[in-house]
């Protein structure tokens, strides 16, 4: 008998741009906490948590990694992890 061989999803591939993304914000905020905290030296978790979640959803996506329910492919995608760069942007434009 022969055994079967899981054909890959089309789409299941590196996605280079989200990797660069993700080991972006990781170096940055590995390299230079102080991007992440606040004026007043202390953390800004609020900031830190949208960062973090661009960067784990940049990965998940970069290592071609496709979810099979609608609704994680959904929260794992690209846009994702724009709009948790934008909120980001938006809070450290806001300090």
């Amino acid at each position: 008998m022969m055994a079967r061989v899981a054909n890959a999803s089309p789409t299941s591939r590196i996605h280079l741009l989200s990797l660069v993304v993700a080991v972006a914000i990781m170096l940055a905020c590995t390299l230079y906490p102080p991007l992440i905290a606040a004026p007043d030296g202390k953390a800004d978790h609020a900031l830190a948590t949208a960062l973090f979640a661009a960067m784990s959803v940049a990965f998940v996506k970069g290592v071609g990694f496709v979810p099979r329910m609608p609704v994680w492919r959904w929260l794992f995608s690209g846009w994702t992890c724009l709009a948790a760069l934008a909120l980001a942007s938006w809070m450290k434009f806001l300090h």
